[in-house]
């Protein structure tokens, strides 16, 4: 694998000729590319979330030059490195550019090698160990950046908002900001909506001896647990009202008071709080205070659901296999199977990443064969006494099939340029098969 593999960048260029040639020459060294041919096209596609690591820009566009594009880039903040292109006329304009932050610039007409080598030494030196082992929450593109993002979050000391739909691994995000930033502190987790609200106060806060009835001790509370760690608050859109005045407080002043004291207790934890509820819809219909909201939002971070990212699906059924195979090294299970994968990846995860964690452990420690099959992994639907199907289960093994083939005879025509015959050999079935399996999956010439 080259350092520019599996690495990301934009194209800003109007010339169609030189535009497709970059395309195809960048495409070839194994980088994802994403082309525009004016400076409001990728101002729009760069106004995403998720951006490409680098950017090659022609300075002259035909609707703003690229030193508009960039003075945008800069103004909404978060810009990758930019690399300019320019003729010999604009070399004073490209020097100014760097002068503002931009990465680099060459002349116009310039080698591919030369351009290769310049955006070696832009991408950035992780992604290439993060699209591999060296990822710990996901090889996607967004959950690169969010490890990014909290490897940055890892050094301030504000509240952290994690939100995303259940199971997408908002705990699993607060404990590796854990590790990154106070691994030696103690990681006190509180789920809100699970303890009973007229016990929450007493967790989080504690209590002295004798404030209520059946306190026959002091009792420290998770906040005073925490110490100098992290007090992670999940489901804390279920937070009751009347506590939500007293965390805010505590966010505020740093200090808390424990039930029936009257001496302050420091509270020297960093608060790092997750929800699947919408907030600002929470504040509008009065279930939420809209000032802790904007306070417990000092950063925030969003998981996307599973479904959006299925580079992550193939990613993390391989880790949980491992795991739970040696878990259980007596049993069976040594993998898992082509198909399994297919239909892994073909399934929407209305549970996310917990959902997939639970049907591969269950699978591992049911499994009769060396290797998971989509039975396994998608058990065959139970008998409910009312004939209905399992609103969960997987495609038909056949369904399976046919799309990987699908997608195997689709991959091998665009590898040959459109000609059968070197599909076929490519393949390695004869071109009249090739052709009825076309044929039969509807697929064109």
């Amino acid at each position: 694998m080259t350092v520019l593999e599996r690495h990301s960048v934009g194209l800003i260029e109007d010339d169609p000729v030189m535009g497709e040639s970059l395309t195809q020459g960048l495409t070839l060294e194994g980088l994802q590319v994403s082309w525009w041919q004016s400076g409001a096209e990728a101002l729009k596609a760069l106004s995403r979330p998720v951006v490409p690591d680098v950017l090659i820009c022609d300075i002259r566009l035909p609707d703003m030059s690229g030193e508009a594009v960039f003075e945008a880039l800069v103004r909404a903040g978060g810009s990758p490195p930019v690399l300019f292109m320019t003729a010999y006329g604009d070399i004073d304009q490209a020097v100014r550019l760097m002068r503002a932050g931009a990465a680099d610039y060459l002349t116009k007409p310039f080698e591919m090698g030369t351009l290769l080598g310049r955006l070696a030494a832009l991408v950035p030196g992780d992604a290439s160990t993060a699209a591999t082992d060296g990822a710990v929450l996901g090889v996607s593109p967004v959950m690169r950046i969010l490890e990014r993002d909290l490897s940055r979050l890892a050094g301030a000391s504000g509240p952290v908002l994690i939100t995303g739909e259940t199971g997408v691994g908002k705990e699993v995000c607060a404990r590796h900001l854990h590790h990154l930033s106070r691994p030696g502190a103690p990681f006190i987790a509180v789920n809100c909506a699970a303890i009973p609200a007229d016990l929450l106060e007493s967790e989080i806060f504690g209590h002295e001896k004798g404030a209520f009835t059946g306190a026959a001790a002091r009792h420290p509370g998770y906040a005073e647990r925490a110490r100098d760690g992290i007090l992670f608050l999940d489901e804390i859109g279920d937070l009751p009202p009347a506590l939500q005045g007293k965390l805010l407080r505590l966010l505020e002043e740093r200090a808390f008071h424990r039930l029936g004291a009257t001496a302050p207790v420091p509270f020297r934890a960093r608060v790092v709080a997750a929800t699947n509820t919408d907030l600002p819809t929470a504040v509008a219909e009065g279930r939420f205070r809209a000032d802790l909201m904007y306070r417990l939002n000092t950063f925030t971070l969003d998981i996307p659901p599973l479904r959006t990212r299925p580079e992550d699906t193939g990613w993390l059924l391989d880790r949980f296999v491992t795991r739970f195979v040696a878990e259980h090294p007596d049993g069976p299970v040594r993998g898992v199977g082509a198909l399994a994968e297919e239909a892994a990846r073909a399934h929407d995860w209305p549970g996310n990443v917990r959902e997939l964690r639970n049907r591969v452990e269950r699978a591992v420690a049911m499994g009769l064969s060396p290797w998971l099959g989509p039975a396994d992994l998608f058990p065959p639907a139970r008998w409910t006494g009312g004939g209905g199907a399992d609103p969960e289960a997987p495609a038909a093994l056949a369904d399976i099939r046919d799309a990987a083939e699908r997608r195997a005879i689709e991959g091998a025509i665009r590898d040959a340029d459109g000609q059968l015959r070197e599909a076929a050999r490519l393949l390695g079935i004869s071109r009249t098969t090739l052709w009825e399996k076309m044929r039969r999956l509807g697929l064109s010439g």
